[in-house]
């Protein structure tokens, strides 16, 4: 099965929809997002780790240390008001775009 990569601002929309439902640390994230998606998205680290930064310096998530389910410890990351925000906004736009874009692969012209 061929992997894909996410287009431009699509994984920190991911990122902050997998984090609406409860703080995880960055293994975690990435372990969700190649679950839901029945193994078609898998995040590296190379770009997992340097969005989650991104989105912490803009306010949409904040993090703090915790110990993981197999006892280590890990960096949690959790959606801010902000984040909640971005989310319902970017959730809006990909909507419209898939739509549109639905359109014209459906277009008979």
């Amino acid at each position: 099965m061929t992997k894909h990569i996410f287009p431009q601002g699509a994984l920190e929309m991911v990122v902050l929809r997998v984090l609406r439902a409860e703080p995880n640390h960055g293994w975690g994230i990435a372990q969700k997002i190649h679950l839901i998606s029945r193994d078609v998205l898998r995040v590296e680290e190379g770009s997992l780790y340097p969005a989650l930064a991104r989105m912490v310096q803009k306010g949409w998530l904040k993090s703090e240390w915790g110990t993981s389910e197999n006892n280590r410890r890990a960096k949690y990351y959790s959606l801010t008001r902000l984040g909640r925000k971005r989310l319902e906004s970017e959730q809006e736009n990909w909507q419209a775009m898939a739509a549109a874009i639905a359109d014209i692969l459906t277009n008979e012209s």
